[in-house]
């Protein structure tokens, strides 16, 4: 089946693809409005060496720089990530989805604080409670490990948290679903249908009409019967040559 006879077959069988197509469109606009709009903030933080380890670096802690500092990162990620902190945060005000990872590509313990939600302000103000109660948890860590106030690893703030934009990535994948799959179905019904009624316009198969007559239908019965029977054929003389010999005989 070729595209002019797929197109054919649509434009003689609308009746059933436009309602299709109808249904298809209120099922897309239907994704539209239910599915909201989702907005992420992030924010990017990094760690810094302690007061002590940059003495050697006139106190400049973005001169010194320590593998331990990225393994510090890694494990406060995993601590904000955790459902303890999840359950703090919660209580802190922080609605929506948080994230906590190393940066991308990064060159030393950068982290991302990210938040996601369908509410622009709501997900601005989460991801600086997220950002300040990071903070909080680096230093809560060297506290219970009795680390002295100068020998605490940092953080600073590299970039706070942005304006929330726009995800639409998953709600535009939710719309192309919901359109190729009406339409599919659409054309799934029209040539289901176009189906059906060649089916049932096509002619059936007839038996062969029985032979007329009493002995035909013997002859037929006994060569059906009889699966070595030959052909007989008979010569009936013409009616005037008989007649000639009758009249001519003495």
């Amino acid at each position: 089946m070729d595209l002019a006879e797929i197109w054919r077959v649509m434009r003689r069988r609308w009746y059933v693809l436009l309602p299709g197509l109808l249904i298809t469109a209120a099922l897309t606009a239907a994704v539209y409005l239910l599915v909201p709009v989702e907005y992420r903030s992030q924010s990017t933080v990094t760690l810094l060496n302690s007061k002590k380890a940059t003495v050697a670096f006139d106190g400049n802690p973005f001169l010194s720089t320590q593998a331990s500092l990225t393994g510090m990162a890694d494990g406060l990620a995993r601590n904000l990530n955790s459902d303890d902190a999840k359950a703090d945060l919660k209580s802190l005000g922080v609605t929506g989805v948080h994230e906590a990872k190393i940066a991308d590509n990064a060159l030393g313990p950068y982290m991302w604080l990210s938040v996601v939600g369908t509410d622009q302000a709501a997900v601005l103000k989460s991801d600086e409670i997220l950002t300040k109660y990071a903070e909080k948890r680096l230093l809560e860590f060297q506290t219970q490990q009795s680390v002295t106030p100068d020998a605490m690893i940092r953080m600073a703030t590299i970039v706070p948290p942005q304006k929330p934009e726009a995800q639409t990535k998953a709600r535009l994948q939710f719309l192309i679903m919901a359109g190729a799959l009406g339409f599919v179905l659409s054309l799934v019904a029209t040539f289901f249908v176009e189906a059906r009624k060649r089916r049932g316009a096509s002619p059936g198969k007839h038996r062969p009409a029985p032979a007329e007559g009493g002995e035909s239908g013997e002859g037929s019965d006994a060569d059906a019967g009889d699966p070595t029977a030959t052909l007989c054929m008979t010569v009936a003389h013409p009616a005037g040559a008989a007649g000639s010999r009758t009249a001519g005989s003495p």
